[in-house]
This record gives structure tokens, C-alpha cells and sequence, in this order.
């Protein structure tokens, strides 16, 4: 497997990770993201409310993530990323690499861990790979998610300090 470069994402990139986030947001089984919603506030919520990044390679996009603060004040030192993949590049490794590469890079921004907030448990990929990054399951939101095919599921908090 041939490793992705990881940068900062740029407008440039917005139509490459649009056509990365539409199908995953239209799906509405992983993220807690209005299915219906505009290209312009998904542009909005991805690129403007913390640091966008892309994973590409051979100038393709195969990737994206955020790091963002996850709350204020006194727990500004945790930070809080999302993660999609291109459907055409899943299963080669890309969201470990991105994750992987975030995690120094959020510390470098002055976080001290990172939190992902609600974690659909119906996804298990994401579940694997969080927990064999060294993420821990600190919660459980019974019935929190409405999943379009398996009703009301659970969903949890990972968390991992970034030594």
C-alpha cells in the first residue's frame, strides 16, 4: 500500500472533498449530519470550524479530516476530529493513516487528547480502528443515534490522551 501525503486542505480542494463527504452525509449511518444538507454548510462545518486536512495521493484526494477544539474554556486542551474516506480508497488503509498523522498533529496545535464525541456503534470499522489506535470507550449514549436502517442505536465517546 502506497501512502497517502497528508496537507492542509485548501478551497481549491472543497469539489474533491464534497464528492468525499456527499455520499457519507446522504448516507446518514455514520455522521450526526443532517442528510439533506447544502453543499454550502457542509463546506461550512468542514472547512471553517477547526483545521481541514486531505490525504492524497498522485494529486488524487482519497481523504479528509478536521481538528477542531471540542469544547471551550477549561476543556480547550482536547480537540476533536472527523474522519471520511473516499468510497473508491476504503479498505486501503486510508483513515488509519490519517488518524495516525493527526495525532501528532493536533499535539503540535497544543491539544493534549483527542475526544470523538459520538462514535454510531453500528459502525464497526471506525470502532476496530479508534480502539486499536489506542482510544478508549469513556461512555455509552443508549438509543442516541437513529440509524435509516437499524432504528435507534447506541453510539459512544472515545477518548485518548496524546502523549
Amino acid at each position: 500500500m502506497t501512502p497517502v501525503a497528508i496537507r492542509p486542505a485548501t478551497t481549491a480542494d472543497w469539489p474533491a472533498i464534497w464528492a468525499i463527504l456527499a455520499p457519507v452525509f446522504r448516507a446518514g449511518d455514520t455522521y450526526t449530519i443532517d442528510p439533506d444538507i447544502s453543499e454550502a454548510d457542509a463546506e461550512r462545518y468542514w472547512m471553517t470550524t477547526g483545521r481541514p486536512y486531505v490525504a492524497e495521493r498522485d494529486g488524487a484526494i482519497l481523504g479528509t479530516f478536521y481538528i477542531r477544539t471540542n469544547q471551550q474554556g477549561g476543556g480547550a486542551h482536547v480537540c476533536n476530529c472527523g474522519y471520511a474516506t473516499s468510497p473508491s480508497a476504503r479498505g486501503q488503509g486510508i483513515a488509519r493513516q490519517m488518524c495516525i498523522e493527526s495525532l501528532p498533529l493536533a499535539r503540535a496545535l497544543g491539544y493534549e487528547a483527542m475526544q470523538f464525541n459520538f462514535v454510531v456503534t453500528t459502525n464497526k470499522a471506525a470502532l476496530h480502528l479508534w480502539e486499536s489506535l489506542g482510544f478508549d470507550t469513556v461512555g455509552r449514549l443508549p438509543k442516541a443515534f437513529h440509524h435509516p436502517s437499524e432504528g435507534l442505536v447506541d453510539a459512544v465517546v472515545m477518548y485518548r490522551h496524546l502523549d
